[in-house]
């Protein structure tokens, strides 16, 4: 379905040609003056130049030219040379009939679909969740659904962290406590017992337990990083230990990123990269890209018109070990050989940038990835506390995720109690849905590169630019449409009438610009932008709610209009908040 902007571009140009101008000054824009008129047109100014002419003079004859518009109830001539826009009511109310009419209300999707594979998550194995993954997860999840919803093959990767010292360190300290377990009997043929020797409670105090133990204990990390080399030379025991020590993560990541509505295709780690990394290596000595360099293996990856250093991509240490720079390029190969996508996008910490530029550009010049394939990073900047620094638990420690939203349920659920309309079971099954929202919400509607303050006390506020406010009015709608359909009432095929007020129109004219926002939204990898739509729509309809009799109209075909109208916005809002990767309940 053509966008409603779209079509009126299309009958300005007409004007401006009809007129002897050059269309591509025809170009419709929001108005930045809302209570002046609804849409504006600067090309005269622009156009003044070209045709020496006042460009108060062009705009009145394209003006004059608009005169019988099927589109446009009005177009005015104002100094200097602005056009200002209005739309015809029973128009407008047309293009929204077919948008209830069409699948998607009209939204199309791309007719160049893509295949391509978002890297987000990051969490490592054996270590909880903590508030600095919220971000990375919560804004992957999001775009993922926003390619999807457009009509892109969107593959996520949590890409875990299960390769390192830190596996070293696991296995030093399992062996201490439990000295005798067959992983560490090198002579041992057998099969590996199926049951993990630990649970993730007991994983989780293992590793900090071992860190701790390695800085004060020089011996005890050497010992670490033998072990380290052992397994990712294929030592069987060793690996044996690490499938289990994966297992016993993975299942207890799944459940913690379900909390947060979250979930991945690809369960992969850095593990699984590590067969790709030889022949890669061998190809980039092969074809003279690698080096050495003060022992290490280096690509050199600076530009002439870089305006700063950017330093040679490390590929092996002057041990022959691998890092993180070589597992993120073999990834890569791996990405493109199994799934051949045409884009790779990588959600993570806005300062880890420079690292990924030493990355992207090793992995063209090496020719791992051709130029036609985007490798796209989005940065994201910090999470904080109400002081301005990275959030931390009250007694100074980065807090689990698991805590945070424990908390903000418990807020929440304080909240709806202390109205009294619900069950404890029903409060408690609602306070988890509006309290996802308000995290969600609270972390999406700030630009994802930007720092932004964790208020609770706001973002679980029913008033203001927050999820539950947002949800409160999809709730408010559900109860209208509800007891319209308890009285009787059917508008089954009624159509959409003209606006009978201001406050009508608004609201119609805020629906009809969604056609395309999630699209564009993505294209700019901007889930913000799906919330500033979402937020303005709300206005529009809480507006036009509090102005209009809705159930109490005693005009029937205008009643049933208006439930039409709510429920295209509600459908609209659900689209929106399903994109941003939460739900609303039924009633709050």
């Amino acid at each position: 379905m053509e966008k409603l902007m779209e079509q009126m571009n299309a009958e300005l140009i007409g004007a401006f040609t009809g007129c002897g101008y050059d269309g591509k000054y025809a170009r419709v824009t929001l108005s930045n003056r809302p209570d002046l008129c609804e849409y504006q047109c600067n090309g005269a100014l622009a156009a003044a130049k070209q045709y020496k002419k006042a460009p108060l003079l062009i705009a009145q004859e394209v003006a004059d030219g608009l005169s019988d518009s099927r589109i446009f109830d009005s177009v005015e001539a104002v100094k200097p040379g602005f056009l200002n826009i209005k739309v015809r009511t029973d128009y407008l109310a047309d293009y929204l009939c077919r948008m209830l009419e069409c699948t998607d209300y009209g939204n199309e999707k791309t007719d160049h679909p893509r295949t391509i594979i978002i890297d987000y998550g990051g969490p490592n194995i054996a270590k909880p969740l903590h508030v600095g993954h919220l971000r990375s997860a919560v804004i992957g999840e999001s775009i993922k659904r926003m390619g999807r919803y457009t009509g892109h093959q969107m593959i996520g990767d949590v890409h875990m962290g299960d390769w390192g010292l830190q596996m070293g360190l696991i296995i030093i300290e399992l062996k201490e406590r439990q000295p005798d377990l067959v992983y560490f009997d090198e002579s041992y043929e057998g099969e590996y017992p199926s049951q993990a020797p630990f649970t993730i409670l007991e994983l989780e105090e293992i590793y900090p337990t071992a860190s701790a133990k390695s800085k004060a204990d020089e011996a005890y990390k050497e010992r670490a990083m033998q072990a380290t080399y052992e397994l990712q030379q294929g030592r069987r025991g060793y690996r044996a230990l690490l499938m289990q020590i994966m297992n016993v993560s993975v299942n207890d990541l799944k459940k913690n990123y379900e909390n947060l509505n979250v979930s991945f295709e690809l369960w992969k780690g850095e593990s699984d990269a590590q067969p790709y990394i030889p022949a890669m290596v061998q190809k980039m000595k092969d074809d003279g890209y690698a080096y050495i360099s003060e022992g290490a293996l280096v690509v050199d990856v600076k530009e002439d018109t870089d305006t700063k250093e950017i330093p040679p991509c490390m590929i092996l240490k002057s041990d022959g070990a691998s890092l993180y720079n070589t597992t993120d390029l073999a990834t890569i190969v791996q990405r493109m050989e199994n799934y051949h996508p045409s884009e790779i996008i990588y959600v993570v910490d806005k300062r880890q940038e420079l690292y990924f530029t030493q990355v992207f550009r090793c992995a063209y010049k090496t020719g791992l990835v051709s130029k036609d394939t985007q490798l796209k990073f989005l940065g994201f900047g910090t999470m904080n506390g109400e002081n301005g620094k990275p959030f931390k638990t009250r007694e100074g420690g980065v807090m689990r995720l698991s805590l945070l939203l424990h908390d903000i349920n418990q807020k929440m659920y304080q909240k709806i109690a202390d109205n009294d309309t619900m069950s404890q079971e029903e409060a408690e099954k609602t306070a988890k849905i509006v309290a996802l929202s308000a995290i969600k919400y609270g972390d999406l509607s700030n630009q994802a590169s930007k720092d932004y303050i964790f208020d609770m006390e706001r973002f679980t506020s029913f008033e203001g630019n927050t999820g539950p406010y947002l949800l409160y009015t999809i709730v408010r709608i559900k109860s209208i449409l509800k007891k319209y359909e308890q009285s009787g009432g059917s508008a089954e095929g009624c159509p959409i009438l003209p606006a009978a007020s201001e406050s009508e129109k608004a609201l119609m004219l805020e629906i009809s610009r969604f056609n395309g926002m999630i699209a564009a939204a993505f294209e700019e990898l901007a889930p913000h932008k799906v919330c500033a739509y979402l937020y303005d729509l709300a206005n529009a309809f809480n507006h036009f709610y509090h102005e209009t009799k809705i159930l109490a109209q005693e005009d029937i075909k205008r009643q049933a209009g208006n439930i039409r109208l709510l429920e295209l916005c509600k459908g609209i809002m659900e689209t929106c908040i399903d994109v941003l990767g939460f739900a609303a309940p039924e009633r709050m």
